[in-house]
Parts: structure tokens; sequence; C-alpha cells
């Protein structure tokens, strides 16, 4: 299902800021898409996900060499988040805040235009119950915990990638079939909706609340020639930025091409006072 869309009145000088996130599984693998799309969408910022690749492997200079700005935090062989970006990327965090043992290259944040965005690679949890499922829930903590962080500063503030969370039935063609996965056992949602109610706007919801929307369907089983996908990739928007939402929606055209990802790009656009889009 396309998402219609909105049309807004600009009441004074701005410029739009449009951000999108995409877990690409595999950035060697999905290059050309991932170029492409940039070539045709005319996002401003990219969030990456699943790179899987090394930062110092990772191809910047592809990009760079086309005017964009790039920030990596990779990992060998899995995990990996960057940002490429129109404009300057500053004050770059690699890492989610709270665990300074934890390896796995999951988070990426930086400041850019005046907008905090951070790229986010949730770890999926299963099986569940077990250690990994315990470390996806600590690990939404500490992103809660940085969440609030974040809030303080009562700058715009983006978080944007793979959640691995169906937030509610409705995000799902199959919720029986689902049922005790990681993704949509009832400690995964409620540490997502403990960030959105902690200050977070989830933007598709908040210009789409009915009907759904997916952004992931596995390569098994036909799954996207049936349909048969879910929500899990989501933009949580702080007031500041929810505040400036103009547009929200899923690009499901990267999902139909030749060896995609089994993810699609979100992307939201927020209106911007010229103060902050230079």
């Amino acid at each position: 299902m396309q998402l219609p869309p909105v049309v807004v009145a600009l009441p004074f000088p701005s410029s739009l800021m449009r951000v999108a996130s995409w877990n690409v599984n595999s950035a060697k693998a999905r290059l050309d898409h991932i170029n492409d799309w940039l070539a045709a969408d005319g996002v401003d910022v990219l969030l990456l996900q699943e790179i899987k690749s090394q930062t110092e492997n990772f191809p910047r200079d592809l990009f760079v060499e086309q005017g964009w700005y790039v920030a990596v935090h990779g990992q060998k062989s899995y995990n990996g988040v960057a940002i490429i970006s129109r404009y300057p990327i500053e004050d770059v965090i690699c890492g989610l805040p709270g665990d300074p043992y934890d390896e796995q290259a999951r988070y990426i944040e930086a400041m850019i235009a005046g907008t905090r965005v951070a790229s986010i690679y949730l770890p999926n949890g299963n099986p569940a119950p077990g250690p990994k499922f315990d470390y996806k829930l600590a690990w939404m903590e500490r992103l809660y915990a940085r969440s609030q962080q974040l809030l303080e500063d009562e700058v715009p503030v983006v978080l944007g990638g793979d959640f691995n969370v169906i937030p509610q039935d409705i995000d799902c063609y199959d919720p029986p079939g689902w049922a005790g996965d990681a993704l949509t056992r009832i400690e995964s949602r409620a540490a997502f909706f403990k960030i959105c109610y902690g200050g977070y706007m989830d933007a598709l919801r908040a210009l789409h609340p009915d009907g759904a929307y997916y952004t992931y369907w596995d390569y098994q089983a036909g799954a996207w020639q049936r349909d048969n996908g879910v929500r899990i990739d989501h933009l949580l928007l702080s007031p500041e930025a929810g505040d400036s939402l103009v547009a929200v929606g899923i690009d499901k055209g990267p999902r139909g091409l030749e060896k995609p990802s089994d993810h699609t790009p979100i992307w939201c656009e927020l209106l911007q006072r010229d103060s902050h889009a230079g």
C-alpha cells in the first residue's frame, strides 16, 4: 500500500530536510542500489544499517566524490551503521553509550544542519527467551536512556533505523504466526513504547494512524510477492522534529529490484527554518 501524499502550506521562509533509513543487508552487495537511490530520491540524510563492513572498507570515496559527507561505524561481516549526508556531519558518536564493553557496531549519532540524527540497528533478540533476548532488552534500555539525554538539548532529533520491533499487530501480516518472536514479545513492544511515551513520535503513525504498512519482507516463501511483510524500520522524532514533520512514506521500489535488500527505505520530511538549514 502506497502512502498518500501530505501537502502542508509553508508559513515562513524555510527548507525541507528529507531523512531516510534503510537496512541494506550488506553495503557491498547493494552498492549500486544505494548509489542509484541516492541519485533518484532527493534524500538529504540517509541512515544505513547492517552494512556488514569494517569502517575502513566501507566505500566512502564513492560517495565523497559525488559530494556526500559520510560517517561510518563498521564491524567485520556483521552489523555496522553509517550516515550519508548532503550537509556536513559533525559531533559524531560511534556506539550506544551505557556499556563500554559492547563491541557490536549498532549505533552512530551525529549533528547535521541543526538536527541530531542516529542510525540504529537494534538487536534481533531471537531466540527468546535467552541471552540474545536479554541483550536486546538491555540495549533498548540504554537507547531509552540516550533518547532522554538527547531531549535535554531541545533540538530536533531523529532516531532512525531497523528497530527489530513490530510495535502492534497491525504492523504484521500474520500476528498469530509471529507470536512469541522477539520482535513481537510484550517486553520488546513495551521497551519501544517506553521511548515513544518518553517524548518521541512514531513518524509514520503520526500521519498515517491506520492501515498496514511494511518495511521488511523475508526472502523466503514468496513473502515479497504475497506482500507478507512487517514494519520494523522506524523514524522516531523528538518534539522539535515532530512539530516540523511534513510528510512520511515508505519507498517499496528498491525491494522489487534484482538481488534486493529484504528491507526498503522509510523516509520523512522535516520543515526547517533557514537558521537550521545552512
